[in-house]
């Protein structure tokens, strides 16, 4: 039997999706598609500046050319592949720029989300947030980032909903797409991804207790310190940059 730590990345992702048999059934392949391939692009699974192999996608994800094709199509208007001139599509490189301008916009919505959700918190909305805290605990012990990534995803969201501000809302989702690959990112290095399970405890603390400007710091703190890393790695790429301190 294979242990959870042996289980690919890639393996345990297309697990978690549905099969394309049911997909097809619900005519939706190329959606589905879609999601599979940006899934593995938002987790890494398929690198920055890696170049696609099409035969390859179309055998792990049990689709024809023509799907494959299509969603190629989609995710270079999305931003997540650069098309090269008679060439595959490449996996777009993370950039510092979006990345250090994604943590002073997401730090304020979030912490504008929190400051709303703590005024019209209900025990009952705080009990599913505590239950989605629960579920990325769970998934932080068994070393699962792709489930603890949804469980995350989860947790924020339902926080900015209960701010109830359909605008903030709006936004958000419009963010989401660049906010996940970046988060995911951040969360590959297992100190950060250990300090983040704290932080989303400070979080849950603050919303329980209705307090509206320790739950928004609380927020806004949590997507500094999680993007600031990933901006520090970025940086470390750049042509001249001095090395790591020892």
């Amino acid at each position: 039997m294979t242990a959870a730590h042996e289980t690919t990345p890639l393996a345990a992702l297309l697990a978690k999706l549905p099969t394309p048999e049911a997909e097809r059934r619900k005519g939706s392949l190329h959606g589905n598609t879609v999601a599979q391939l940006r899934n593995m692009i938002v987790t890494g699974v398929l690198a920055p500046g890696s170049r696609l192999n099409e035969r390859e996608l179309c055998e792990q994800l049990q689709v024809s050319r023509t799907p494959v094709r299509e969603a190629i199509k989609t995710l270079i208007q999305d931003g997540l592949l650069t098309s090269l001139p008679n060439q595959s599509a490449i996996v777009s490189e993370l950039d510092l720029a979006e990345v250090s301008a994604l943590i002073d916009v997401v730090s304020t919505i979030e912490g504008l989300a929190g400051e709303l959700a703590a005024r019209n918190a209900t025990d009952e909305a705080v009990a599913e947030i505590g239950m989605l805290h629960y579920q990325m605990l769970l998934h932080h012990t068994r070393d699962e980032l792709p489930g603890y990534f949804e469980a995350n995803k989860a947790f924020h969201r339902r926080i900015v909903m209960l701010s109830g501000n359909p605008i903030l809302i709006w936004v958000w989702d419009l963010l989401a797409l660049r906010v996940d690959r970046a988060r995911y990112s951040s969360n590959l290095w297992p100190k950060r991804w250990k300090t983040a399970i704290q932080e989303h405890q400070e979080i849950l603390d603050a919303l329980s207790a209705r307090d509206a400007q320790r739950c928004a710091q609380a927020l806004r703190d949590h997507v500094r310190n999680g993007l600031s890393g990933l901006v520090a790695a970025l940086e470390a790429r750049q042509p001249g940059a001095a090395p790591p301190q020892s």
